[in-house]
Parts: structure tokens; sequence; C-alpha cells
């Protein structure tokens, strides 16, 4: 079982990762938004904030020349929001 102290150091690694997850979209895909507005959970196709095909493999290149993480066709639904994105992030690396 962690400690409290560890689950704080996972906290702040999940908000530091959602943020530059955040960055990544706001750059790579020039979305008319400042970072800090996006939230964790909030959709990023559809409903959320819009994007399309084009943008998924935009963010495709991003997370692998940032991060060096790969996502493949039976991964797609890393995409669902920001959250799932640092989570595979943190998984892959």
């Amino acid at each position: 079982m962690p400690t409290l102290e560890e689950l704080r150091e996972q906290v702040d690694r999940r908000k530091e990762m959602c943020a530059q997850v955040k960055q990544l979209v706001v750059d790579r895909l020039d979305v008319p938004v400042e970072p800090q507005w996006i939230t964790d959970d909030q959709p990023l196709f559809g409903r959320g904030l819009e994007l399309d095909s084009v943008d998924a493999l935009e963010l495709v290149v991003g997370l692998e020349y940032d991060f060096a993480v790969s996502v493949t066709d039976d991964q797609l639904d890393v995409f669902g929001s920001v959250a799932r994105l640092a989570e595979h992030i943190e998984a892959e690396l």
C-alpha cells in the first residue's frame, strides 16, 4: 500500500504530465485556447475540443517527437481526454 507521500508524488507527476499534454495540444494544433482552460477530463473529440482525424495524426506525431511514445491503431481510446493521454504516456515511459 502506497504511503501518503507516494500518493502525493503520483498526483503531482500526473498534474505535470497533464499540463505538458495540454501544452502539446495547444502548440501542435493551434487550438485557440490557453492550456490551463482545458480540463483533464474534457473530451478531445466531438463536443470537447472538437478535434478531427487530422488532429489525431498530428497528436501521434507530437507524442512520438516530444515523449518518444507511440500510439497504435488499437490504442486510439487514449485520445478520449488529456488524462487518458497522460496515463498512456506514463505507462509507456
